[in-house]
């Protein structure tokens, strides 16, 4: 029986990537570094889980001596503390609604008495921006877990993300359901036992998500009985 829904943040919930982007590159020019974020190497970039790991990914590129390397690595945190207020700044101005059939189907959820959660790789403050943003402080909707990703060691694919998010729920795997939408999050949430929805991005439609559960355009239409069908039909050919 369905008791909980565990929705990745960035890309699931909202497509957010493309603010995230945004707000890297004016980040950037703060503090004066002329790189460019273009979409195409965005998405390339996306494969790398978390704002800093990304930015150490993306310095290990550069052809650049070893001590600049260095120095540049040293500023990742206070860049990636910018990047974040830019980020909020901008979800707080309305620039990123949830995607389509998102609320309905946390309306859904939440009159029905299910438990829901958030596990995602961003920050904490992301995350208040972009629910505030979208709910405001008089939603009836609640998020009984908000995991992020500095709350554990490895980041996704790796599934701890998801252990944490079902230890505090107390609930096993067979009674939830984890909303996803890249490859990555699929991969952490399957190695955690869950079944799994994928609802791809304009960012993630080209990754291979044979082995989801489901994979649908957008969340819109997709009701709580068809959840069912899913968790059923994932735990029973498990």
């Amino acid at each position: 029986m369905l008791k909980a829904l565990i929705f990745d943040l960035d890309g699931t919930l909202a497509d957010t990537e493309e603010t995230h982007r945004q707000a890297f590159n004016a980040a950037f020019i703060e503090f004066g570094l002329w790189w460019d974020w273009s979409p195409p190497l965005y998405a390339q970039l996306l494969a790398i889980s978390g704002g800093k790991e990304r930015l150490r990914h993306y310095i290990g590129t550069l052809r650049a001596s070893a001590a600049e390397r260095a120095r540049l690595l040293e500023t990742v945190p206070a860049l990636h503390e910018t990047k974040t207020r830019i980020y909020t700044e901008l979800i707080a101005r309305g620039r990123r609604p949830f995607r389509p059939g998102v609320l309905p189907l946390l309306s859904a959820a939440s009159a029905a008495g299910l438990k829901l959660a958030i596990a995602s790789t961003t920050t904490s403050a992301n995350v208040s921006a972009l629910l505030e943003a979208n709910l405001g402080a008089a939603s009836r909707i609640r998020f009984d877990v908000i995991a992020c990703g500095d709350q554990v060691k490895a980041k996704k694919p790796a599934p701890d993300i998801y252990h944490l998010v079902l230890a505090s729920l107390r609930l096993a795997p067979e009674v939830c359901v984890a909303l996803e939408d890249s490859l990555n999050g699929l991969r952490a949430a399957k190695a955690a036992g869950l079944a799994t929805v994928v609802t791809p991005s304009r960012w993630t439609m080209e990754q291979d998500f044979a082995a989801a559960d489901l994979v649908l355009p957008s969340l819109e239409g997709l009701d709580l009985p068809r959840l069912e069908k899913v968790l059923g039909e994932a735990h029973a050919a498990a």
